[in-house]
């Protein structure tokens, strides 16, 4: 049974949060594959990269002690305008490889950061 439908009401995202084994690992990763540099005050348990400039939001890092054991449910998918060197540079990174994708007139790359997180890296729209 669906509850009523209301008005005005919509969820406005506040963050991107991977739970980490190492967070000083993955927040490091992120931090130089985004191109933002992690807030100050970082410690084993928690980092942050705030929200600046355009399409750019807070990412968290929070540590718990239990590791990734399946495939994520839900990702980030990435654009860029030069794909392919932008998986070099992310494996020079440290991120692994799980494939390239075409189909459907898309291309795309599946990469799995430090600990095993899977985000894609597509194509930009011409």
């Amino acid at each position: 049974m669906r509850g009523p439908i209301l008005k005005d009401m919509t969820l406005t995202p506040a963050a991107t949060t991977l739970d980490c084994a190492g967070v000083a690992a993955v927040s490091a990763f992120w931090s130089a594959a985004l191109g933002r540099p992690l807030d100050p005050g970082a410690t084993s348990y928690f980092a942050r990269i705030s929200a600046e400039g355009l399409g750019a939001g807070t990412w968290m890092f929070i540590g718990v002690p239990e590791p990734k054991t399946a495939k994520n449910r839900l990702h980030i998918d990435f654009v860029s305008d030069d794909r392919i060197a932008e998986v070099e540079r992310l494996l020079g990174l440290g991120a692994t490889r799980v494939g390239d994708r075409d189909e459907f007139g898309h291309r795309w790359s599946t990469l799995r950061d430090v600990e095993g997180n899977e985000f894609c890296v597509a194509d930009a729209p011409a």
